[in-house]
């Protein structure tokens, strides 16, 4: 008998993340013009990630 497709553990190291790390985040809010010098890191605002 066979493992069903959604059983099995291949890929799974390998699959997209849906969050973004703290230091992503404040990089892509810099890579958008929205992030201001000397700004606190903590409570940042929702990113959706364009990729």
């Amino acid at each position: 008998m066979s493992k069903h497709n959604s059983l099995k553990a291949t890929g799974t190291a390998s699959g997209k993340r849906s969050v973004l790390k703290r230091f992503e985040r404040v990089k892509l809010l810099k890579e958008r013009g929205l992030w201001k010098k000397g700004q606190s890191p903590i409570g940042l605002p929702k990113t959706k990630d364009s990729d």
